[in-house]
Parts: structure tokens; sequence; C-alpha cells
């Protein structure tokens, strides 16, 4: 199988050519570092992306919180982690890097917060 990528794992934007069958990668062309090549070869196998959203607080000045993954988390589980996030909610006083949701559906990612309230 062959699949036409753009890159992002840096501000190049190469073009990468993946060939693979499965979960095997059998070649990865177009990239010019070595993370265009990492990038590639996870994205054609096991997809991965970082989560951004907000948490509900209970008591605080502003309704929500901003909240993200300490790791990124697997493409096919971002529903299901919106699900977990979208009916939790957290008491204030909620400060930067609080962990809201650890290890949120055994990914090993926790959902943390990026502000205080």
């Amino acid at each position: 199988m062959k699949r036409d990528l753009i890159c992002v794992a840096c501000p190049l934007g190469c073009p990468i050519t993946v060939e693979y069958e499965g979960t095997e990668v059998f070649s990865v062309t177009g990239n010019t570092c070595k993370r265009g090549d990492a990038y590639a070869r996870t994205e054609v196998v096991n997809p991965t992306r970082s989560l951004a959203t907000s948490v509900k607080v209970n008591g605080g000045v502003h309704p929500v919180v901003p909240v993200r993954s300490s790791q990124p988390v697997p493409k096919s589980m971002m529903f299901d982690c919106m699900k977990v996030i979208n009916a939790a909610s957290v008491d204030a006083p909620v400060r930067i890097g609080q962990v809201i949701i650890p290890n949120i559906l055994d990914t090993g990612a926790d959902i943390i917060a990026t502000n205080n309230d």
C-alpha cells in the first residue's frame, strides 16, 4: 500500500510517500529530516494527536478551564476521550499543571489544566 502525506513534524512541510502493508513500513521517502521519517511511520501505523479542550469548573471565576493532554493520544480514541472530558468537572481553585483526569482511558496521558481559575 502507498500513502502520500505532508509532514507536520517541522515547519518545512515535506511531501512524504510511505509504502507499507498493515503495520509493516517498507519505505519512507521525501522527508528531509529524521523527524519526518518517525512522523510518517507513526501516522500510517498508529496515528496520535495532542488533545486541547476545556473542562467545566464548579465555583470558579470562569465557567471552564483550558486543558491539554500530557502526551498525544491515539487518533482513534479522540471522540471517546472527549466524551470523558465533557462529562468531567473540577472544583475551584484550579492551578496550571493540575491533573484533572489521570491516565484518560488507559492511554497513559493525563488531562492537565493550562490556566488558573
